[in-house]
């Protein structure tokens, strides 16, 4: 059991983000941090019939380096939502539970009242959660701490998609589920939360919670 954690916020989160996030008993999001470009911040990966894919949610330009992640904007002037849900469509769509929970995701996505990108993330990833059948809150930083030292673990870095890509990810062993794909490209671990989700659909939580135990 972790006792307090500290998350960067995420797009689609992958599945170690779940995993730690699951095992942390405090869990707080960074909103002070200043935007990190090319990180789960503003992206996730899914698979496809032509390999792995990387969606990325625009953010509007300026002095973003120097720009605090609560107050980055989404660029909607870019078509990314219907990009972005039209490559889950081919990627999911023969996936056992798509069905059951594109309604809930859809209607979500297409929406362009939410102007940054913290809120957006963090108001997907409660309806992932909901799915999930996971309760479990989280706190937003109050003021940045560049090392916290041991009065939590800080994963705000940890969990990268450079790690991922070198099959450095903090989870060594994820035990394979269900894909898509899997025949053209075996499994592929620690791939966005969602395609968990639209694979093992109301046994994902069963599946996480296993995960840990056998980490354990």
């Amino acid at each position: 059991m972790i006792n307090r954690a500290i998350f960067s916020v995420a797009y689609f989160p992958p599945i170690e983000y779940l995993l730690f996030f699951l095992q942390a008993g405090e869990v707080y999001i960074e909103y002070q941090e200043n935007y990190i470009k090319q990180t789960y911040r503003n992206r996730c990966v899914i698979p496809t019939a032509n390999g792995l894919l990387t969606l990325t949610i625009p953010v509007k330009k300026g002095d973003l380096h120097n720009c605090p992640i609560h107050q980055i904007q989404i660029d909607y002037g870019q078509p990314w939502q219907r990009t972005h849900w039209r490559a889950l469509e081919a990627a999911y769509n023969a996936s056992p539970f798509f069905i059951f929970y594109r309604d809930y995701l859809e209607a979500f996505f297409f929406q362009k009242e939410i102007e940054t990108l913290l809120e957006f993330n963090q108001k997907l990833f409660d309806i992932v959660l909901k799915l999930l059948g996971i309760d479990k809150s989280c706190c937003y930083t109050k003021h940045y701490v560049e090392n916290y030292q041991n009065s939590a673990l800080d994963f705000r870095n940890e969990i990268h998609p450079k790690k991922m890509a070198q099959e450095n990810y903090l989870y060594r062993k994820i035990t394979p589920y269900r894909q898509v794909f899997s025949k053209q490209f075996g499994f592929i671990p620690n791939l966005s939360c969602i395609d968990l989700l639209f694979n093992e659909g109301k046994y994902a939580r069963d599946y996480l919670i296993s995960t840990i135990l056998d980490a354990s």
